[in-house]
Order: C-alpha cells, then structure tokens, then sequence
C-alpha cells in the first residue's frame, strides 16, 4: 500500500442461488492481500443478507485518475463467506476504490446441490491496470442476419444477457445467464473506475450498453452458431468478471439510464460503440482515459460521446424491456399518489417481503402512504438505491426484477 493512504467502503450482501432469498447469519471474513502483514476483518450478515459497511485502506484517489498506472490504484481483499447450509465462498481480488463504497454480492449455494468443497472465485486485475488484448475492429453499423427469423423491428432490452466467460471458439469455457442490469455494473465497473467525473463514467456506460445492445440486435453470436449473446474477451467484446464487485455510484447511474443507448439517423440498430484504454491501444471510437479528462474539463456525456462518434450520434431509448410486469407509469409514485400503480408496487413488495422480512407488510389499497414510503425505503436500503422513499423510474424497476425473481422457483443457470 503506497504511503499516502485513502480510505474506500465495502458492504456485502449474501443471498442464496435459488429464488433471491437472503441469507442472515453467514460469517464474512475479509483479508488484504497488500504490504506485509495481513489484516483480518470480521462481520456478519443480517437478516436481509446484508453487512454493516465497512470502512478499508484504499491507495490515495490520485493514482485512479492518472493514466500512468504504475501504482494499482485500488486496494484488494480476500473474502471468504461460511452459512450454515451453505456451499462455502472464497472471493479473491475484491477491489477498493478511494472515497467510493464497494458493492458485494455473494451468491451461496445449498450444500445439496453444492458441487466443490468450496466455491473459489478468482478475480482478474482492472483492465486499465492488467494487461488484455486489444479489440479487434469491427464496423459500428453490422448485416443483419439472414436466418429465416423475424428480426427485431426496434431495440429491446433483454432480461438476460448470455456471457460467454472466454473467446468465442472455446468450447470448454462456461457460459453465465446474467441480468442485463447486472451485465452492464460488472462490465463498467471492469472497464473504468468509479472514481472519475459523473459525465464521463455516464459516456462510458452508454458506449458498454449500445455496444451489448448491438449484439443483442443483430443476434451476431447466435447466427453464427453459437449459444450465446456476448463474450468476456476483450478482443472481441467487454470484460465480464464472474463474482467481481461493483460501486455505488456505477450501479445508480445504471439503474437510471438502463434503457438507454446511442443510435444514428436512419440506422434501426443500436450502433456498435467500440472503445479503447487510449494508452496501450487506441481505436476509431472512445478513448477511456480520454473521456475521463474531458469530463475533467467540463464535459457533458452526450458531448464526450460526440467527440469520439460524430455530431450526428444521439441518445436512444428501448420502449420495451423484458421481464418485466409492467412498464414504468412515467411519473415518479411518491406519498399522496393513488390507483393502479400504487396497488401493484404494494403487491409486489410484500411478495418481496416473504423473502426480506425486514419490509413491512402493506395493505394493497393503491394509496401510497407513509408505511408504503418506508416499505420503499427500506427496499432502497436492500438494494443499494437512494432511499428517497419514493418510486422513481430506477427502483420501479428494481422492484420488478426483484418480484420477478422471488416469484420464480428457480433462475436460470
């Protein structure tokens, strides 16, 4: 650890494979893996899953915003989880950021389905501070496929993104039913740090979620044989990292633009956005560290995607996403509103709250009062959203993909 040390934050939240439910009592321990001697924290979870926030060393914030990355920049821990009942995890490579709080989810499974003595997770260094081959060009406009099928008239955003953890032709490597919300935190908080200016991280989420909705568009894995949506290389697609946390900050912006991608007049397809570190290998298209300086200067993200893309690339919304049980009612539910809308967010949370007692339960009358506003809150406070205590576009639809997912016997693996 260099001597000028900053501070970073890191709360885990244990829940179990099977139907999102969460698992109290589970035994953390974090360990650091940085300077000589090992330090060890202890914690456990609560009745939510979650742990208190912990506050760990981190390298001081300069060296995340220095394209010379001669210092790591973040600090990493070893985390091992134990729960009774529960296949044991070992998480090794979380990473902590100066000033930023750390998301880690852990996912246990039931010892009778259990296949390893232990779970083992290795996560990769940063790919602004490791080494990984660069993107292979590819045109930003692609064919579509001639399979037969109806194609996509418009962008949809999918509930799963299926990750192909290798470069396409290895068949011996897995393939990971993923959440495109969750897709889109891991691939950004793998790509950039959660350190830079807001516009800039904003650009980079729209270039990574254009860039995936493209694949999904133009179907460019499964027309050519293959099982899947995307891979985890980085010559071919983004960086994926199996089990890897996240940060508060990527993951709020994600939740509020989720539906979002760039698009061209004329051009049905969302584009395909390519990018690049800008140090060891630049490309026609964005320059990570260059749209981190430009936020730096001023910036708007629409301003920094146009600097890389053209004057002519805009903001895109998908109408559609799927999954889910209703859209969003374009307005944010908050105390005082009524109907409909209101009785479905009640229904949903106290299905939720079968799984998470810690909500409470409401009377499913479509009026949003004060225990409906701390039942949202609540929520928020699970699931890592602003506990505003009122229902935005964000933790609607969270609320959805959390009622999906508890309302269902067993997820796709």
């Amino acid at each position: 650890m260099p001597e000028n040390t900053s501070y970073g934050t890191l709360r885990i939240q244990v829940m179990a494979t099977l139907g999102i439910v969460p698992i109290p009592g589970a035994l953390l321990t974090l360990s650091s893996t940085d300077g000589p001697d090992i330090v060890n924290y202890t914690l456990t979870t609560d009745e939510s899953g979650l742990s208190d926030i912990i506050t760990l060393p981190a390298p001081a914030l300069e060296y995340s915003f220095n394209s010379d990355q001669e210092v790591r920049p973040y600090s990493i821990f070893n985390l091992e989880v134990v729960a009774s009942g529960y296949e044991p995890v070992s998480i090794q490579g979380v990473e902590i950021l100066p000033g930023e709080l750390a998301l880690q989810q852990v996912m246990m499974n039931p010892l009778e389905v259990a296949e390893e003595a232990e779970e083992i997770i290795l996560i990769p260094p940063h790919t602004l501070y490791g080494d990984y081959p660069p993107k292979i060009p590819e045109a930003e406009i692609k064919p579509l496929p001639d399979t037969g099928e109806i194609v996509l008239s418009r962008a949809v955003i999918p509930e799963y993104i299926i990750v192909h953890d290798g470069v396409p032709d290895d068949s011996s490597a897995p393939n990971y039913w993923v959440k495109y919300t969750d897709y889109i935190k891991n691939v950004a908080s793998s790509e950039i740090y959660a350190t830079w200016p807001e516009s800039s991280i904003y650009a980079n989420i729209l270039a990574i979620m254009s860039f995936t909705l493209n694949r999904v568009f133009t179907e460019w894995y499964r027309s050519r044989g293959y099982d899947f949506t995307i891979t985890s290389s980085t010559a071919y697609d983004q960086k994926w990292m199996r089990g890897r946390n996240t940060y508060e900050r990527i993951d709020e912006l994600v939740d509020s633009i989720f539906n979002n991608y760039l698009a061209r007049p004329g051009v049905l397809q969302p584009i395909f956005t390519s990018y690049c570190d800008g140090r060891n290998t630049t490309c026609d298209g964005l320059s990570q560290w260059g749209s981190k300086y430009l936020g730096d200067e001023g910036y708007s993200a629409i301003e920094i995607i146009r600097y890389y893309y053209g004057n002519d690339m805009y903001i895109a919304t998908a109408d559609r996403i799927s999954g889910v049980p209703s859209s969003f009612p374009g307005y944010t539910l908050t105390e005082g509103s009524s109907g409909e809308k209101v009785r479905q967010i009640q229904q949903q949370l106290n299905r939720i709250g079968e799984n998470y007692p810690a909500l409470p339960r409401l009377q499913t009358d479509g009026i949003y009062g004060p225990r409906t506003a701390e039942a949202v809150r609540i929520f928020q406070q699970i699931f890592s959203l602003p506990q505003t205590g009122a229902v935005d576009f964000a933790t609607w639809y969270a609320i959805s993909r959390i009622y999906v997912g508890v309302s269902r016997i067993a997820e796709p693996g």
